[in-house]
């Protein structure tokens, strides 16, 4: 490195600093390029730090012009010359940009420029030139910009979630597209505003917004689903995490927030959740309706010897008190059959006679019954349509279950009321709220004006033996019959009630066709044939698993004059059959290996004239069973059997 003008310039400029400190000085400085320039700009000394990173050496660059560093460009606007003229009028230039290096490559530099001025006169002798090398810094804040702005992007382009910041006292600070779109505020009608406002008055109140900056603060971060409002009031569920932002300190200076709009999942999962319970009740009402409908078969079987016997004794009995007893049971039994008969239509299984029904006309026709059983407080009124069309029914039992509503309506209307009783023509599509397939639909409405009920006894109201009544004023059957009935008949029944507003009961039936009709059970014929039938006595084969029963039927047949012989099971039935004349079948159809219905199917190829009674307690045979068969329903009186007897024979 040349030294030769440096003792003077620095005597000039530092006073009594000597060019050997200065030597050294400089010369132990490898992270910063040190040299001076002549006015002119012409390089004149030289230190290892300009070596290093410019890449000339002494002999190499000393004598030659400083603009030499400048990318071309540079050059041809004139930037040397610029630099040194500013720093000799305002004292310094300062200013990063790009420089080449002696092979070409560029680096990014800081440089400063300081003029050397004599003192006397003021004129510039020079100048002082420190050049660094900040193209790694240069490149790691770029990088570190190119990520920041990556970062924005990404953060900008998301739009499933809200993404943004609010400050330590919970003011938002910035807002992506995400927060735009589930919000629905603009940034500028946000940023800078409490992110309270997102919650729900009652939330607000609470101080749940506070609550929740303070679980972040206390536990790092803060997880919640729950309501929040978007920017026209409307409410959506909303999944929110929030964490706290801290400085290099660790102080927090504010939060990240996230949010997630799971209204429609929310909305997905309710749904399951009431699928989900829809099964369970269909589930738990299908069971019922097993047990249900097996205890009230068995029960029918006890019923059935129990009234037969009731009966028989009867007429031996001559003593008051005794027989005022065995009127007594006989109510019972009845009462019996009557509940059994519910417990049949809960569970389905109650045999239904099938047939067109004017549902208005058997309504009114059942006016003055209707009248005497809900009493002088209430008022009925009807809405009926002209055109009303017929329903798919058992007119027997849609008496029935009519009654029921009217004396549940009753019991609801303690003070008096009125009940609606209405009807009208439905067509059902896909998705329906009775969930019944498409078609043609009679709905037959019973509304009281009465106390209503809450939603949890709303869901229990249709279950067996469910009753809000006292102990002895229910048997808790009355809807349990008229659902069962409703879905036998591939209808519906459906409930709405609210405290206070009163309940009514629809009844959905098949509009009657040609195809929803089903095939007209057999009936009895009247008239001088039945008299004349019921005159000769007859050898009858009574076929029944069940002793008590066997007996009872036995008993009943000889009381009217016939002759019986028994069968416990439809194999001893046949070789009865092989070995004697038979003039009428009666048999059961539950029964082990073999059913009464495969039974009365041997029978009709092998005895195809031998009149035949199928006596069972079942609605639901399988199809083609029993198919133009007498039926004769358990429990029976003994004038049931009698008319059922006499009606086979003159068949």
């Amino acid at each position: 490195m040349s030294h030769a003008k440096v003792p003077n310039v620095l005597q000039i400029a530092e006073g009594p600093v000597t060019a050997e400190r200065y030597r050294l000085l400089v010369e132990s400085v490898t992270d910063y390029a040190i040299y001076m320039l002549d006015p002119q700009g012409t390089v004149i000394s030289w230190n290892p730090g300009a070596r290093r990173f410019k890449g000339y050496e002494d002999h190499e660059i000393i004598g030659q012009s400083f603009s030499r560093f400048y990318t071309e460009e540079d050059r041809a606007a004139g930037l040397p010359a610029r630099a040194l003229r500013q720093a000799a009028e305002e004292g310094r230039f300062e200013k990063e940009g790009w420089r080449v290096r002696k092979d070409g490559a560029r680096f990014w530099a800081h440089v400063v420029i300081d003029p050397i001025l004599n003192p006397g006169t003021g004129r510039v002798l020079g100048y002082a030139k420190v050049t660094r090398d900040l193209t790694e810094r240069r490149e790691a804040e770029q990088a570190l910009r190119r990520s920041e702005e990556r970062f924005r992007l990404l953060v900008q382009g998301v739009t499933d979630y809200a993404i943004y910041m609010i400050d330590r006292d919970g003011l938002v600070t910035n807002w992506n597209a995400g927060a735009q779109r589930i919000k629905g505020y603009c940034p500028d009608e946000i940023v800078g505003k409490h992110f309270s406002q997102f919650y729900r008055p009652e939330d607000r109140a609470s101080g749940e917004p506070e609550r929740a900056l303070q679980t972040a603060i206390d536990n790092g971060s803060f997880e919640k689903e729950g309501w929040r409002l978007r920017k026209n009031g409307e409410a959506f569920w909303a999944h929110v995490v929030m964490d706290p932002i801290r400085d290099d300190a660790g102080e927090i200076i504010g939060f990240a927030k996230i949010t997630r709009d799971l209204t429609d999942r929310r909305k997905v999962e309710a749904e399951l959740d009431t699928a989900r319970e829809s099964l369970f009740q269909s589930q738990k009402i299908e069971a019922l309706g097993q047990l249900t409908g097996g205890v009230a078969h068995d029960f029918n079987n006890l019923l059935t010897a129990v009234m037969g016997s009731l009966e028989l004794v009867r007429r031996q009995i001559s003593d008051e008190r005794q027989l005022g007893l065995i009127d007594n049971a006989i109510k019972g039994a009845s009462r019996g059959i009557s509940l059994t008969q519910r417990m049949l239509s809960f569970a389905r299984k109650q045999e239904l006679e099938l047939q067109p029904v004017a549902v208005d006309v058997l309504v009114a026709g059942m006016g003055d019954l209707l009248q005497r059983s809900l009493g002088p407080l209430i008022r009925i009124e009807t809405d009926f349509p002209a055109d009303l069309a017929m329903a798919t029914a058992d007119p027997n039992q849609l008496e029935t279950a009519l009654l029921n509503l009217a004396v549940n309506a009753r019991d609801a209307m303690p003070e008096g009321g009125v009940l609606l009783i209405g009807t009208s023509n439905e067509r059902v599509g896909g998705g329906h709220r009775t969930g019944l397939p498409a078609g043609d639909y009679v709905r037959l409405s019973v509304a009281d004006s009465g106390i209503g009920m809450d939603a949890k006894t709303l869901a229990q109201a249709t279950e067996p033996f469910f009753t809000t009544k006292g102990v002895g004023k229910g048997t808790g059957l009355g809807l349990s019959m008229v659902h069962g009935m409703a879905e036998q008949l591939g209808g519906r029944l459906l409930l709405d009630s609210r405290p206070g507003q009163g309940t009514t009961v629809e009844i959905w039936l098949s509009a009657a066709t040609a195809a929803a009709i089903a095939a007209e059970p057999v009936r009895l014929p009247v008239g001088d044939k039945v008299e004349a039938a019921a005159a000769r006595p007859l050898t009858v084969l009574a076929v029944d698993d069940d002793a008590l029963v066997l007996m009872n039927t036995t008993a009943l047949l000889e009381d009217l004059g016939h002759k019986v012989i028994e069968a416990c099971s439809a194999r001893e039935a046949l070789a009865v059959l092989e070995n004697n004349e038979i003039d009428l079948l009666i048999t059961d159809h539950a029964m082990p290996q073999m059913t009464g219905a495969q039974l009365i199917a041997v029978v009709g190829e092998r005895w195809p004239a031998l009149p035949v009674i199928l006596a069972t307690g079942y609605a639901d045979l399988p199809a083609g069973a029993g198919a133009g068969v007498l039926r004769l329903s358990k429990p029976f009186w003994q004038a049931d059997l009698e008319k059922a007897v006499a009606g086979a024979m003159a068949a």
